[in-house]
């Protein structure tokens, strides 16, 4: 198969195609774990330059989706272990660095959550998966997806009162 019958075929999985239908899936995820929009972006970036090196090996267009969230929780959880986030500081929260992204409402409730909270709440209830497309993706149990989600909701209950939502 030369290199034009290739592309079409995996038009699916073509980088423009996929970027432009997953770019704003990609820097919700890295967003809702990092909780900054300039290393979100960052995040987005690398998840997009690491796909352009296997859009060529995607089965289907679940697998590219799967593929991408995959490398965007690996980015976030490498850049949360880094040198660089451990020795710097946030901003004091005095400044208004993400001020739509207000913490009396229900997603800053869903950012003050841990890190592992957060991101099964933003798998579920945002992008729609299953518990058990959840543990597939994150590479964990099944169980422990739905313990995580139970937990969280438990948290966001006793954060969230009924008439804010």
């Amino acid at each position: 198969m030369t290199n034009a019958e290739d592309i079409s075929v995996k038009s699916f999985a073509a980088p423009a195609y996929v970027f432009e239908k997953y770019s704003d899936t990609v820097y919700r995820l890295a967003f809702v774990r990092t909780k900054s929009r300039n290393d979100s972006d960052d995040i987005l970036q690398e998840v997009f330059l690491r796909y352009m090196r296997i859009w060529r090996n995607m089965q289907s267009e679940e697998h590219v989706k799967a593929t991408l969230i995959r490398i965007a929780i690996n980015r976030s959880n490498s850049w949360l272990s880094s040198a660089w986030f451990r020795r710097t500081a946030p901003l004091d929260e005095s400044i208004p660095a993400d001020c739509c992204f207000s913490c009396e409402n229900a997603l800053g409730e869903v950012l003050k959550l841990p890190l592992k909270y957060r991101t099964v709440i933003h798998l579920h209830y945002y992008m729609g998966y299953s518990a058990e497309e959840i543990a597939r993706i994150t590479e964990s149990n099944p169980s422990t997806v739905k313990t995580r989600l139970a937990r969280a909701r438990e948290m966001l209950k006793k954060t969230i009162k009924a008439d804010d939502i």
